[in-house]
Formats: C-alpha cells, structure tokens, sequence
C-alpha cells in the first residue's frame, strides 16, 4: 500500500505553484542526476525542455520556466537564495548559457530552448519532456508529470488518474479514512499516535521533530514577512498586497523583533470577534502573497493552498490555547499530513487535474481535522470535520486571471482557513453516529466530480474568471 510521510505532503519550496514551480524544479533536478547514473551528463551538448498541457497554458503565469531553468542550474527549492533567482534568468538570457547542474557551461537560449506546448500528454495535465542531444549526435529524452504537491513521477503504475510512489510499509498502513479509523480504534489512539508511529518506522524522534520544527518555522518565517512587506506583487496584474494593511491595524503596540516575537506579541493582543476573522485572513493572505512573489513557503498540500494550515494553526495558538507550543505544532501537522494523504490516495491534490476544489478543498480539510484533534476531538470527529470542509468546497474551479496564482487564489486561502474553522466547530458538536457523509464517501464524490468538471475549469485560464475578467479590467 502506498506510504506517504507528513514530510511528502508537506514540503519546503519556492513559490508560486507546487505542480507548476516546484515539481518542475524537482525534475529538472532528477532528470541531471539520472543522467549522471547513465555516464551521459558530460557528453551533453544542448538540451530543450517542452512543456505540455497546464504547464504551457498558465506556465508563465506560475514561472514553470524560471523554475525548470533553476532545477537544470542544479539549485534546490528548499535551501536557494531567493533573492538571486532574478539575476541567474537574467544572466542565462544575457548570456544565451547555462551552468548545467552547476558543473559545466553548455549553450542555452531561454527564449527557444524552453517549448510551450498546448497539447496534453495521455497520462496527467502537468507532462514536460527533457531533452539532451549527446556529442555524439544521439538525442535521449525523458517524460515526468509533476502531479500536484510537488510530487514528480515518470510514468503510470496502478492507477490511470496518478502514479503510485512506493515507500517502505508503514506499521499502520491507510488508504482511506475508515483504515485510519480501525487503527485508531483497534490501538485505542488518536490519529497523531497513529501518524507518529507510521513516521518513526522511517525516522527517529529527533528526526522528525526536527524536521516537522522546520516546516513550522518556514510557516511561520513566510507569515512575518508576509505581514510586514507592501507594494504590488509581480506579474502584471498589479494586484495590491493586502496584508500588510491589515497587519499594522490589528497588531497593536507590542514590540517584536523577529517572527516567534511577532507570534507572541499577537498574542498579548484583545482579539474580538470580528478580529479573529480579520487576523485569520490576513494570516492566510501574508503566505499567499509572499509565494505569488516567488517566495520560500510550504506546500500544504499545494503551493496555490499553502495559506489555509498556517493560518488555521496559527488561529489555534492565538485564540484557543495561548499556551501552545511545538507539541501542539507537530500534532496538528501529523493529523493535517495524514487526511490529505487520503485525498492524493483516493482523489487528486492536483488543480490540473481536479480544479481547485483538489487545493483549497484539501487544504481546508487538512486543516479542521487538525484543528479539531487540539481543540479535543475523537478520532471520529476528526474526520467528520474534514468531511464537513471539503464538502462545501466540491466543486471549485481553478481559474486564475492571466495564469498568475493571485486572482482568485490569494483570497481563496482565506476563505478555505475561515471554513476549516466551521467545519471544526460543526464537527465537535456533532455525535459522529448522526454523521450522514463519511469522509470516505466525500474523497469518492470530489474524485468523481473532478473527473467530470471541464477542463477548461482545471488551471488552463481557459474558462471562468480567467475568461471573464480580462487584464485590462484589473
């Protein structure tokens, strides 16, 4: 069965998108290192990337050429400066050369080496081929799908809609919602429990705590700069950081000098009603802004949905439990990672495939069921408040105006943050034999509906608002 860790469903990258920005990045990077297993990699002479489907119809807009160009420089998303991305492209386009895996210097023109392509490959939206041509004259290529989340795969394996990444076999193995809950109730523990135990057969402790540390520390890092950055977001459309705004009228006179200062300052903060709802929006906006900036943040699942858990857990700290800590962190991340899980196994996390319901849907899911196991929740209930949060997200399209992940995408995050907390609420008053849906049931009919919404509808700025608002309005 496949295993998948909280750190697959949670990555570091750089912005805007986890299928469009980072998993192209991501195989540009495979593709040099399964040349260098092949003895290839110094007799390549020039190379073309062609880039199909959703990666060519709203790749500009998501920066999938800036990104696959960064993966063949041989950077990674988890660790480059960010700052320096704009002088490398501007350095290869000057030059018409490329540090090829940083190792040696080959011919590149930006401009023609790079093909956008409108057809769709048979196995996924989100197709690039990679290309070398060899000093002997010989031209081999290579296929990978970049199927949401920053996950890459090749090719199909046991089933039509995803490929199936296999890892070691975990104690507790879950494809569905009601596996999990056998597990639970079979061991008599919470879904983290189960999680933890699941993560330890592949980690230690120190390990994963550390592991889960940085992520959280990546959230937060991208909410402070987030809040405290203004002007206009790259890209054309001239949309407005909002954030910002926001941020300086609720924050209050408390002094602060770094991110866990801010975080602590908010806290010490009179929060009212209709607060909570502006602090919970202008945490959601503050990560999506920065990664419509190409900035570093965590695909929780996807980089488009990447607001909606910070923002739910930092509502959590700031609201409900004043005295959280890491612990609290990690078992919202472990519950979090471990529901969309079950969406990638028995639907789609891809907008590609999907629409966006297969983002923000799960995003919001991920985030009640954590928020719902902190705030005391059964198992059952958990699950129950994923249920509730995607159920009132089936449906979503993914429409961005100008292929840019900005309009509707950065208010969508808070939109999907403020029902994860509904869908909470709603599911710790709910006694779970009352439960009509079940979660299973919900990732069955989003998987369904996916399957028959347009694909005009599914990230190709081909339909909807993409269609219906033109630049010109913005």
């Amino acid at each position: 069965m496949e295993c998948i860790s909280v750190f697959d469903m949670l990555k570091i990258g750089v912005g805007p998108s986890s299928s469009h920005t980072l998993g192209p990045w991501r195989a540009a990077e495979r593709w040099i290192a399964e040349l260098e297993e092949q003895n290839v990699f110094d007799n390549v002479q020039h190379i073309k990337v062609h880039l199909y489907g959703s990666l060519c119809l709203t790749g500009k807009g998501h920066a999938t050429d800036i990104a696959v160009v960064m993966g063949l420089l041989g950077t990674d998303p988890e660790t480059v400066d960010i700052d320096s991305i704009a002088g490398s492209i501007d350095r290869i386009k000057a030059e018409n050369q490329l540090n090829f895996g940083g190792k040696r210097t080959i011919p590149f023109s930006f401009q023609n080496d790079i093909l956008f392509k409108k057809e769709f490959l048979p196995f996924h939206a989100n197709g690039m081929l990679f290309e070398a041509t060899l000093n002997t004259g010989d031209v081999i290529s290579e296929t990978y799908y970049s199927i949401g989340g920053g996950f890459v795969v090749k090719e199909e394996r046991t089933h039509a809609k995803e490929n199936k990444e296999t890892f070691k076999a975990f104690p507790h193995p879950v494809k569905t919602g009601n596996e999990l809950l056998e597990h639970c109730s079979s061991q008599n523990k919470s879904i983290s429990m189960i999680v933890m135990e699941n993560e330890l057969s592949l980690r230690t402790e120190p390990e994963i705590d550390k592991g889960i540390a940085r992520i959280w520390d990546t959230m937060l890092e991208c909410m402070y700069v987030g809040c405290h950055t203004e002007g206009k977001l790259p890209g054309g459309l001239n949309v407005k950081r909002r954030a910002f705004e926001i941020h300086q009228k609720l924050k209050g006179d408390v002094p602060y000098s770094n991110p866990q200062e801010w975080l602590e300052s908010i806290r010490d903060t009179e929060v009212k009603f209709r607060q909570i709802i502006k602090w919970v929006s202008c945490f959601a906006l503050s990560v999506n802004e920065v990664n419509a900036s190409l900035g570093r943040v965590v695909t929780a699942p996807t980089n488009g949905s990447a607001g909606v858990i910070p923002a739910v857990l930092m509502y959590y700290m700031v609201i409900e439990n004043h005295d959280a800590d890491f612990d609290d962190v990690k078992q919202f991340l472990l519950v979090a990672s471990e529901v969309g899980s079950i969406f990638k196994k028995g639907a789609t996390i891809s907008a590609a495939m999907g629409g966006c319901q297969a983002e923000i849907g799960v995003s919001s899911a991920m985030a009640a069921a954590g928020l719902t196991e902190l705030m005391g929740g059964s198992p059952e209930q958990v699950l129950i408040a994923a249920e509730i949060a995607m159920e009132h997200h089936l449906g979503l399209t993914c429409d961005p105006i100008g292929g840019l992940v900005q309009v509707p995408c950065i208010e969508r995050n808070a939109m999907g943050a403020i029902k994860a907390i509904n869908a909470a609420e709603l599911a710790l008053d709910t006694d779970p034999k009352d439960c009509k849906v079940p979660l299973d049931k919900v990732v069955n009919t989003m998987w369904e509906t996916a399957k028959d919404m347009s694909s005009k509808y599914k990230e190709t700025s081909e339909g909807g608002l993409a269609v219906g608002v033109f630049l010109s309005d913005c």
